[in-house]
């Protein structure tokens, strides 16, 4: 049975997060704040800043809305499947996306966490297919299936949308799935064993942007 300290744990970042992005949201909208200079301005020092606070700024209660339900879905993913490289895993995909939009984005205000979904996406399904791990592939289709805007979301086909963001968190996504495909190895069970009829002691553990000026 698993620890209980070890099982919360695993929910610090999925829900807090999230809860974190509402509270900067109605803040901002209580108070007539208009935070979209936090965002990422490619190429502009002013921008770097944007690294660090563009995914906790939304355009709008139907952005953020549309970001809450990935975000804590794919976290829980990530936390419960890898609990090892989750925080790597967050952390790189965090910043590494905003680097990346910062050096190669279109030179308006980037805003938004759909970028670390997609992040969260990419390392879900290719740690999978790394793996060989049906659950992470089964839990990234899920969500791709849900949200079938995901894939066109990488290429720049609709006004006002952050399609860098999304492609670099990909792309990070990606990458991290491979630097840590041999950490957190899938569990092995007693039916997959018998279904392969090898013995278990065998088996090897492997928005309007002229408006507004911003990209969500």
């Amino acid at each position: 049975m698993q620890n209980p300290k070890e099982f919360f744990r695993k929910l610090i970042i999925p829900l807090t997060f999230p809860i974190l992005l509402w509270v900067i949201y109605l803040v901002t909208y209580l108070f007539d704040i208009y935070p979209y200079k936090l965002g990422i301005l490619p190429r502009n020092f002013s921008g770097l800043v944007g690294i660090f606070t563009s995914p906790l700024i939304h355009g709008g209660f139907s952005h953020l809305i549309s970001n809450t339900a990935p975000l804590v879905f794919m976290g829980l993913g990530i936390f419960y499947f890898y609990p090892k490289v989750a925080y790597r895993v967050f952390t790189i995909i965090y910043l590494g996306t905003g680097i990346l939009v910062w050096i190669f984005g279109r030179e308006v205000y980037h805003i938004g966490a759909s970028g670390i979904i997609y992040g969260f996406v990419s390392f879900l399904f290719f740690s999978g297919i790394f793996r060989k791990d049906n659950r992470s592939i089964a839990l990234a289709l899920i969500v791709i299936f849900l949200y079938g805007g995901l894939i066109w979301g990488v290429l720049p086909v609709e006004k006002g949308v952050s399609w860098e963001s999304h492609l670099f968190g990909a792309i990070v996504g990606l990458i991290s799935s491979f630097i840590f495909r041999k950490v957190d190895p899938p569990k092995k069970y007693d039916w997959e064993d018998e279904e392969s009829g090898t013995p278990a002691n065998k088996l090897e553990v492997s928005y309007d942007a002229d408006k507004n000026d911003f990209e969500i």
